[in-house]
C-alpha cells in the first residue's frame, strides 16, 4: 500500500489541511466519528447486522392522505416497504410485467395501514439483513445479529458457519440494543438463527459470500455484468454519464483505446475519453495540441504518457495500448501512445485500481464530467474537446 505508514498519513493530511472539506478532498467520515454519530446504536454503514448501519428515521408527508400532524409510528418497517406504500397511495396495482419482463413480486408491506392508527398491529414482522457476512434477523420484536467482519478488516473474524458470536435482543424493551439476552434465552436465539437461514434461502442470499474487494470485479466472481463476455466497446462523441456498470471493465487487464479524431485548424484541446475523476481514473486527452494519456491512482499517484509534438489539423487516429503485468488485481503495466500508428511516447504505470474507480464519477466521450482526472484539462465545460470525435473503441484482453 502507498500509505501504510500512519505517521505518513497524518503528515499528508496536515500538509493539505486547508484543502479538507473542499472540492480537492474526498470527504469521508473517519470510523470513530461514524460510530459517534450512530449513537445510541452500534457500528456503521456496511455493517448490516447492527442498527447503527441500518436504522434511519423516515418522514412521510401526505397532507391529503394523513390527517394527523406530527404523529409518530413505531411499527417495524423497511426500505422495501416504500414502493408498496406509494403504489397503494396512488391507487395503482403492483406491476407484474415491465417491458415484457416478468417481475419478482415485491417483498415489502405498505405502510399506509399505520397512517391513521398509531396502535395498528405491525404487518412487517420479519426481515433479514446481510452484507458481506454481517447478518441479522428481526422477528416480532426480537432481533438476533452477528458481526462477521468490519469493513476495514482484511479477514473475517470467524467462518460463516460459526454461530458462536450471535447476540439476541428484545427491541420492545431495549431501544438501543444494549442488553444481550443470548445466554438467558438460547432457545429463542436458535429459533431466530433458523429463521434467518429460511429467509436467506427464500430471498437469494445463500450461499453467503464474504468477499468484498473481489466482488467488485464481476468477471472474477460470476456476478451479473451487463457487458459480460464482450471484448470491445465502440463509443461516439456525446456519449457521457456512463457509470461503471454500463462501461466495459478495463481493470486488472490489458486494454487498447483507439480514437478517431478531427483536429480543427486552430489545434485541438480537451478530453477524448475519460473515466473516473480527481480521486481515481484515467483519461485520453489533448493538451494544447499534444496528445497524452494519464492514469490517476486514487488521487495519490498520477502517471502521464505524453507525446511531444502537436497534432496537425485534419483527421488522426490516436491509440493507447496498456499491457497489464498480470499476477493478480491492482498490478501495473506498460503504456504506449501512438499517433497514426507511430509510437510517440511510452511509460510505466506502477499501480492500477483493482475494484472501482468511483461510486459516482462516470465515463465520458469528448468531456470529463464531475471532477477532473487531469487537473490541467479540467472538468465539465472547460474539458470539452475542441475538435470532433467520430469514434472511440475500447478493447480489453
Amino acid at each position: 500500500m502507498l500509505l501504510e505508514d500512519p505517521h505518513r498519513v497524518a503528515r499528508d493530511l496536515l500538509d493539505r489541511l486547508d484543502q479538507l472539506g473542499g472540492p480537492e478532498s474526498y470527504n469521508h467520515y473517519a470510523v470513530g466519528w461514524a460510530h459517534a454519530m450512530d449513537t445510541p446504536y452500534q457500528w456503521t454503514k456496511q455493517v448490516a447486522s447492527h442498527w447503527g448501519g441500518t436504522r434511519n428515521g423516515t418522514i412521510v408527508h401526505w397532507p391529503k392522505g394523513i390527517e394527523e400532524e406530527g404523529g409518530v409510528r413505531n411499527q417495524f418497517s423497511h426500505v422495501i416497504d416504500i414502493a408498496p406504500t406509494v403504489l397503494e397511495a396512488a391507487g395503482l396495482p403492483e406491476p407484474t410485467r415491465v417491458n415484457g419482463v416478468e417481475q419478482i413480486p415485491m417483498a415489502g408491506v405498505s405502510l399506509a395501514y399505520s397512517f391513521e392508527d398509531a396502535a395498528a398491529q405491525e404487518r412487517h414482522s420479519t426481515q433479514y439483513f446481510e452484507v458481506a457476512g454481517n447478518r441479522a434477523i428481526y422477528h416480532e420484536g426480537w432481533f438476533a445479529r452477528t458481526i462477521h467482519k468490519a469493513p476495514w478488516e482484511q479477514k473475517p473474524r470467524r467462518s460463516l458457519e460459526d454461530n458462536s458470536a450471535w447476540q439476541l435482543y428484545d427491541t420492545r424493551s431495549d431501544f438501543s440494543l444494549a442488553n444481550d439476552l443470548a445466554a438467558q434465552n438460547p432457545e429463542k436465539l436458535a429459533e431466530l438463527q433458523a429463521l434467518y437461514l429460511e429467509e436467506a434461502a427464500k430471498y437469494g442470499v445463500l450461499p453467503m459470500d464474504d468477499r468484498v474487494f473481489e466482488r467488485m470485479d464481476p468477471a472474477a466472481v460470476g456476478r451479473p455484468d451487463l457487458l459480460a463476455g464482450r471484448a470491445s466497446l465502440t463509443l461516439a462523441e456525446g456519449m457521457t454519464g456512463m457509470m461503471e456498470g454500463v462501461f466495459i471493465n478495463v481493470k486488472n487487464r490489458s486494454k487498447t483505446i483507439t480514437a478517431e479524431v478531427d483536429v480543427p485548424e486552430g489545434g485541438a484541446n480537451g478530453t477524448i475519453l475519460a473515466q473516473g475523476g480527481r480521486f481515481g481514473g484515467w483519461s485520453l486527452y489533448v493538451l494544447d495540441g499534444v496528445p497524452a494519456y494519464d492514469y490517476n491512482f486514487l488521487g495519490l499517484q498520477r502517471t502521464s504518457v505524453a507525446g511531444t509534438a502537436k497534432l496537425p489539423p485534419g483527421k488522426a487516429t490516436l491509440q493507447f495500448v496498456f499491457d497489464y503485468d498480470g499476477g493478480g488485481p491492482g498490478k501495473g503495466g506498460q503504456g504506449t501512445l501512438l499517433v497514426n500508428g507511430q509510437k510517440v511516447a511510452e511509460g510505466r504505470i506502477e499501480h492500477t485500481q483493482a475494484g472501482i474507480f468511483s461510486a459516482d464519477e462516470t465515463a465520458d466521450v469528448g468531456v470529463d464530467l464531475g471532477t477532473p482526472v487531469v487537473e490541467a484539462i479540467g472538468a465539465e465545460a472547460k474539458s470539452h474537446f475542441t475538435g470532433r470525435i467520430p469514434k472511440v473503441t475500447v478493447e480489453v484482453r
